[in-house]
């Protein structure tokens, strides 16, 4: 029954919104069952709802494109292949972007259109508390769908309701909205489900308040800093360059607020406010890192969560003992559900490596940079070296030769790699491949009964409560330049929670030398400018406690932290490779065998897949087997902090199908309104 009702509201929505009135969508077999007979009880809603989670919410996969590989292609982790959006002339309008997708907001459009008079009429039968937690729960799909297309789109149709399969109908409804406008939806949306779902304590598998504000906090942090960030350009309504302004329809815009900076303003209030409702329940349940690798202490799998909760909390198969995580994704055979994490996180993380910039990053355990007098960083000739007295977050997620991947061993159809050894930087596999030389392990556990081939059923943690008091910091200090409020307080109990971690934030503040920082981290930059080391620590303890999560495109954009390379190339590095005496070569030919046991042989046979010396002693993973890409390094456009509009979308909406100018839809600021063209800036 589900099924049916998910096909009947795809089929009756326009799912794919503006492709013809015969061809707009995609039509499946209309169900037997009528809504009027289907949306009258709780069970119902909840069938409809739990229908949406896998494909709305972020989940397992494999290591690279699951939410552990989503920050591929930033500064902090790189596959071996640069993306084109770092290339001039790669990356082209189309007729058509996958990206342009009302699917889900279609189906969640349908299910008000249904039950939204029979709530309100309080038709529907079962429990109200439950009723209205899965009525929330529909409020907040739609809010991080159109999430989704404010960070891909920026100015966004906002369309409520299921529309006639009419052109007329669907023309006036392509109609951008200005992204602030888009943004407040949102957030109305989200208050919607706070509310409905407030007091009901579902199980963390489900959606709730928490979550909500937690999602409220991010988009208002998202938007505020987008619009402080990109005052003044044709990023953001109302300016002189707005693309928006070319439609009648946006002729009398004007800011809610009554202006632009006031508009920035009231979004980190809403950021601050959300944020704090979240944090002052989080901020002392959050979990212990006790700075321990379970694999190095032996023991059995049982004691994996005892020895350290932090790490266990990205690979334990049930997460319903962490108060931290406030919503996540259960996996198990009897689900039918697996995904092949766990396998990529014991080798090279799919191909995904994090960068030199992420791991210079990382202060010594002592709160100093390592460039800092009197830090005692030990260097990067070896992995080891590395690792030795940093933050415990680098030193317990950065997996270094020789250590144990597994404790619990299981031949019997694994795919487990018991030990870690050399980076394979000559795979061909994806699955075992190293791109940069550094991986984590972030999603793995020592069970290697969870290492079949696509049989993991360790749980994904979709949204966890420590990133309130990230986004409380951040938009505090945008909002006020300063670190009053709760911030100190927040700040401290982030790093207190990783045992040995100096909890002075002010010693890593005062010193911090942002000429060593811009040089490998994108985030020290907003509109090419390097920024003041307060508002550096805060973006880097962000990057810290969030890294391979998902978060850092999102938050290099909405910083606008890629200007610089619009005239200067940046070339992604990994580790140091070439180094002196080849230190690194004969470290890394302890854990090797055969020819990869002799230094001499194994720097031959890399010398041939490698980037050269002659260009870094730092391996550059895009520059590999004498590659003709990049040579001049990852170079930037302005018009890719946006995706372009689909041309065939403009066309369509135009008045004679084909003239696009005449289209209530309008083209992303430099991009061309012709298919198949480049970024013009």
């Amino acid at each position: 029954m589900k099924n049916n009702i998910i096909i009947l509201a795809t089929a009756l929505a326009f799912g794919g919104m503006l492709c013809s009135c015969n061809d707009y969508l995609d039509k499946e077999p209309m169900s037997a069952i009528s809504p009027e007979q289907y949306f009258n009880d709780e069970a119902a809603l909840k069938a409809y709802c739990d229908g949406l989670y896998t494909g709305v919410l972020p989940s397992h996969g494999n290591w690279s494109y699951g939410i552990y590989g989503n920050d591929d292609k930033t500064d902090i982790m790189s596959s071996i292949y640069p993306d084109g959006k770092y290339q001039t002339g790669d990356w082209r309008t189309d007729l058509k972007n996958g990206k342009w997708e009302w699917k889900h907001i279609n189906t969640i459009n349908f299910f008000f259109d249904q039950v939204l008079p029979k709530f309100e009429a309080e038709a529907i039968s079962g429990s109200k508390p439950n009723i209205n937690h899965y009525v929330g729960e529909m409020y907040f799909l739609r809010a991080h769908e159109y999430f989704k297309r404010l960070k891909y789109f920026g100015d966004f149709p906002i369309v409520t309701t299921c529309l006639p399969d009419e052109l007329g109908a669907l023309t006036d409804a392509s109609k951008r909205s200005p992204r602030n406008e888009v943004a407040r939806f949102i957030l109305e949306d989200l208050d919607k489900a706070y509310e409905l779902m407030r007091g009901n304590n579902m199980a963390t598998t489900r959606i709730n308040a928490n979550t909500a504000m937690l999602l409220k906090s991010r988009v208002a942090l998202y938007e505020g800093t987008f619009e402080k960030n990109f005052a003044g350009t044709a990023f953001v309504p109302g300016t002189a360059e707005w693309p928006g302004k070319s439609k009648d329809y946006n002729s009398s815009f004007t800011f809610k607020s009554g202006s632009a900076e006031n508009e920035v303003k009231y979004f980190l209030e809403e950021a601050i406010k959300a944020a704090e409702i979240v944090a002052e329940e989080a901020k002392g349940r959050l979990t212990l890192n006790t700075g321990v690798i379970p694999e190095e202490e032996g023991g059995k799998l049982a004691d994996y969560e005892a020895l350290n909760p932090w790490l266990a909390m990205f690979g334990s198969i049930d997460l319903g003992a962490y108060p931290e995580v406030l919503l996540w994704r259960q996996y198990s055979d009897a689900l039918g559900i697996n995904h092949n994490v766990v396998v990529q996180a014991q080798k090279g993380n799919q191909g995904v490596g994090c960068t030199r910039g992420l791991v210079d990053g990382f202060t010594m355990a002592n709160g100093l940079p390592i460039y800092a007098a009197g830090s005692g960083y030990h260097g990067d000739n070896t992995i080891h070296n590395v690792r030795l007295d940093r933050d415990p977050r680098l030193f317990v997620l950065l997996k270094e030769p020789g250590q144990k991947n597994v404790l619990i061993p299981n031949t019997d159809g694994t795919h487990a790699n018991p030990v870690e050894g050399i980076p394979a930087f000559w795979e061909s596999s994806a699955e075992q491949k190293y791109s940069t030389g550094y991986a984590l392990r972030k999603g793995n556990t020592p069970d290697a009964g969870e290492c079949g081939n696509g049989k993991a059923s360790t749980a994904c943690p979709v949204f966890r409560s420590v990133e309130a008091l990230l986004n409380y910091i951040e938009a505090y200090y945008e909002l006020n330049g300063n670190l009053g409020g709760h911030c100190a307080e927040y700040w401290t109990a982030i790093r207190a929670r990783h045992t040995g971690l100096d909890t002075d934030f002010n010693k890593t503040i005062n010193a911090t030398d942002m000429s060593q920082e811009a040089k490998g981290d994108w985030g020290a930059y907003t509109a090419g400018v390097v920024i003041d080391a307060t508002r550096y620590n805060i973006r880097r303890e962000r990057r810290n406690e969030l890294m391979a999560e998902g978060y850092r495109w999102d938050d290099l954009v909405r910083w606008r932290a890629l200007d610089q390379m619009l005239t200067t190339g940046f070339h992604i590095e990994g580790i140091h490779l070439w180094n002196a005496n080849d230190e690194m070569l004969k470290y890394l030919a302890q854990y090797g065998s055969g020819d990869n046991a002799d230094p001499v042989k194994l720097k031959d046979r890399l010398a041939g897949i490698v980037s050269k010396a002659s260009e870094s002693e730092y391996v550059r993973p895009h520059r590999g087997n004498n590659s003709s890409l990049v040579v001049n390094g990852l170079i930037w456009h302005m018009a890719h902090y946006l995706e372009p509009l689909p041309i065939k979308q403009m066309m369509l909406t135009a008045p004679d199908g084909s003239t696009v100018s005449q289209s209530p839809l309008y083209q992303n600021p430099y991009w061309p309104d012709q298919p198949s063209m480049p970024a013009t800036k």
